[in-house]
Order: C-alpha cells, then sequence, then structure tokens
C-alpha cells in the first residue's frame, strides 16, 4: 500500500477534464474542472465571445469573438491565441466539418455562412443565408451543414460538396440552435421566440414533429428554447429554455415533454462531461454555471464563471 501511495505522490496529480465557458462581457473563458466543480483557469480572448468549440484531437480550440469580428485559435495549455482565422462580420455560432478542417460560421450582420479551411486560413466559401444566421449544424457524415436565420425563420440546407443551397425549410419565429440526430435522419432546430422545437425529415426536409413548452407559473412569453443536446443514446434531449431558468427533458422517441429542471437565470446553451453523466448549463443573466445530475434529473450545484456565459465545449485532459 505505502508504494503504492508513493508511486502516486511521484507521478503528481491527475489532471481532471474540463468544461471551457465562454464570457459575453467580460472577454474571457472560464475552465470548470469536472472533478472539483470550481472554476481554475480565466483566460483573456477577443471580444464578445461566444461560440466555442474544440479540435477533433483539442489541441486547439476555437472561439468567436463576436465584436472583434474574428474566430481565435487559442492552444488550450497555455491560453495563448495563436492565431485569428477570417470569419465575417461578426461570428456568432460555428461548426466543424467531421474533416476536422473545415469551420462554417453564422455570420449575423452579413446574412451569410462563411467556410473557413482551418488549416491553410483562407475563406473558401460564402454562402447567402436568411438574415440574422446564428444557429450552425453539420451532420454526422458531414454531407449536409444548416444554417439558421433568425430573422427570416428558416432553416438553411447546404450541400458541403458544392457549397451551395440546396433546401429552404420554414421553422417558428427566431430560430436559434440545430442538431443532427438519430445518424443523421433527423434536425432539430429550437425556435426561441416561437416557444418551440421542430423536426425535420433529413432525406426530404419535410416537417415530422413539433415540439412545445409550458412551465407551471411561468408565462409563456418566457418560456424560449435555445441550446440543446442529446443523451448518449440520443433517446433523451435537454433543452435550455432561456428566461425561464428551467431545462426541459425532452424524449425524443415520442417528442414528449418528461420533466423540467430548475437551473440559473436565462440559461443559454450547455455542454455534457464525457461519459454525458454530467450537464452543465450557461446561465447569463445570474452568470454561473448549474450542473446537472443526468441520471437523477437534478441540480447539484451551481458555479460562478463571469458575466453573461454563453457557449460551453468539454476539453478532455488525457
Amino acid at each position: 500500500m505505502r508504494s503504492i501511495l508513493a508511486a502516486l505522490l511521484i507521478a503528481g496529480p491527475v489532471s481532471a477534464d474540463e468544461i471551457w465557458v465562454t464570457n459575453e462581457k467580460d472577454d474571457t473563458i472560464s475552465v470548470i474542472d469536472i472533478e472539483t466543480l470550481e472554476v481554475t483557469r480565466t483566460i483573456d480572448t477577443g471580444e464578445r465571445p461566444r461560440g466555442i468549440t474544440f479540435s477533433q484531437d483539442h489541441s486547439v480550440v476555437y472561439i468567436c469573438a463576436s465584436d472583434s469580428d474574428a474566430v481565435q485559435v487559442m492552444d488550450p495549455e497555455t491560453g495563448e491565441i495563436l492565431h485569428d482565422l477570417p470569419s465575417g462580420e461578426d461570428p456568432e455560432q460555428f461548426v466543424l466539418h467531421p474533416d476536422d478542417r473545415r469551420l462554417y460560421i453564422a455570420n449575423e450582420d452579413d446574412a451569410i455562412t462563411t467556410v473557413v479551411d482551418t488549416e491553410t486560413r483562407r475563406v473558401i466559401a460564402q454562402i447567402d443565408v436568411g438574415i440574422e444566421p446564428e444557429g450552425m449544424a453539420v451532420s454526422p457524415d458531414g454531407a449536409i451543414a444548416i444554417t439558421t436565420s433568425e430573422t427570416t425563420n428558416m432553416a438553411h440546407w447546404i450541400d458541403t460538396e458544392t457549397e451551395e443551397l440546396f433546401a429552404n425549410t420554414l421553422v417558428d419565429t427566431r430560430p436559434r440552435h440545430a442538431e443532427f440526430t438519430k445518424e443523421g435522419r433527423e434536425l432539430w432546430v429550437s425556435s426561441e421566440i416561437g416557444g418551440t422545437i421542430t423536426v425535420f425529415d433529413v432525406a426530404t426536409q419535410a416537417e415530422t414533429a413539433k415540439i412545445s413548452f409550458e412551465v407551471q407559473g411561468i408565462h409563456p412569453d418566457r418560456v424560449q428554447p435555445v441550446g440543446f443536446e442529446f443523451t448518449q443514446e440520443e433517446d433523451i434531449a435537454f433543452v435550455a429554455l432561456g428566461p425561464s431558468n428551467h431545462i426541459a427533458v425532452v424524449n425524443a422517441e415520442t417528442y414528449e415533454v418528461e420533466d423540467y429542471i430548475l437551473v440559473g437565470r436565462r440559461v443559454w446553451h450547455m455542454a455534457f462531461n464525457e461519459d454525458k453523466s454530467l450537464l452543465f448549463t450557461t446561465n447569463g443573466v445570474s452568470g454561473d454555471v448549474t450542473v446537472i445530475n443526468v441520471p437523477n434529473r437534478e441540480a447539484i450545484k451551481s458555479i460562478k464563471v463571469g458575466r453573461f456565459p454563453w457557449g460551453a465545449a468539454f476539453r478532455p485532459t488525457d
């Protein structure tokens, strides 16, 4: 026993996995240690960081610095900004293609989706979409990218081989977030002001379901679905409901809402830990992150971060 303990002491502390959270008002990222559920680092970024995602090997992190009109590329070990990528004006959200090279960026002020090659650092396409694009998604096979436009109230379907639109589908008012599920057979799009999620059949682009939300004691105008994520088996979706301060638990097979979980004020986006047993939600107005025990569907801790936390991303440290 003593020899084992000595070996552990010599090896030093084992680094825990992390959740990275962008803070819009502070121009920073808060790094949360998943083991201790505490903030261990605060890293400076460009102005108004929102979207955040890691490369597939987690060697770099991409950050939408919206008011700096740049996508910043950072070394997650040192927190050093390595360089900026050309992004178009006011980048808000983006998605990394499965090829780990093409970055699809929603440019809210320009009504375009910009496609950037992260290796050459060049814009390879700019695609006209609707007014105020925000949400971005890419299918698991990489064949389709989606942009949602807040003012046009549409999901725009992009062929990633030609980098051209091939369909536009209406959703409810002010679409925000989009995700593919069921091995790319379905597309879900949240509509913030419409108060719904629209489900599409990807093969036909036809609407197949509409999910609505009703939180007891909360006025319907405050029930505003924005970000959402699926569990490991994709049988449950957790949906952030904005200023209602709740997360909805949705059965992804029946499209029925099974539960609501109270979190911080104006819940926006979220990220899971590696095995998806914990969910971390960004609560903009209260400036904190709520940690949810996924199997129990219970909020277990609130972690103070910077002002107006927006995006979140998981980083393994092994």
